[in-house]
């Protein structure tokens, strides 16, 4: 899904709630304090390499280095590059100041609902998009729900968590600051 599509998303979901709710979620993964310290973990059989590209390039965009993610693999192979060797077992070093974010279309197993738990416990933040596990939403502190039957589909609302992840608020222009600066000076204009 390139940018063009997912502007045209966003504005085909401008009136549902789905995107404050996916800016909410963004906001919240830009709340890690550190490059690397955002790690992004899925499923044994489903691993979420296409949205921590996606982070990654928002992170690079942006100029928001905390949201360099960390992508947590359950079995990464021998001698794969670095960026691709982090194991399951990162997770249990997570602490304060780093977010896990888990991704998982169907039901989280227990072996990962444990690490979230033990994540939580240590003072990572834990996030998740999700397909309706209430076993995992329970564990994060800000969870997005992607049920089956969603104006949206998990893919999209991958898409649009990473786009508002990387969204920079809109500063004001010339004109603006002028007018604000003028009525500060003035006082505010009065209408007869």
């Amino acid at each position: 899904m390139d940018a063009g599509a997912v502007a045209l998303l966003r504005e085909v979901l401008a009136e549902t709630g789905w995107l404050d709710r996916t800016r909410e979620l963004g906001q919240a993964l830009r709340a890690t304090r550190s490059p690397g310290g955002l790690l992004v973990v899925g499923t044994p059989d489903d691993e979420p390499w296409h949205l921590t590209a996606h982070l990654g390039d928002e992170a690079r965009l942006s100029g928001l280095p905390q949201l360099a993610p960390t992508l947590v693999r359950w079995r990464p192979p021998p001698g794969a590059p670095a960026h691709l060797g982090v194991g399951i077992d990162r997770i249990q070093r997570a602490g304060r100041g780093e977010t896990l974010f888990v991704v998982a279309e169907r039901q989280a197993p227990v072996p990962l609902l444990e690490r979230v738990d033990d994540a939580r416990r240590t003072g990572a933040t834990v996030l998740a998009l999700e397909g309706a596990d209430a076993e995992l939403a329970g564990l994060a502190h800000d969870a997005i729900a992607v049920p089956p039957g969603s104006p949206v589909t998990f893919d999209g609302a991958q898409h649009l968590v990473s786009a508002a992840a990387g969204e920079l608020p809109r500063q004001p222009g010339l004109r603006e600051r002028l007018a604000v600066l003028l009525e500060r000076l003035t006082g505010p204009r009065v209408h007869d």
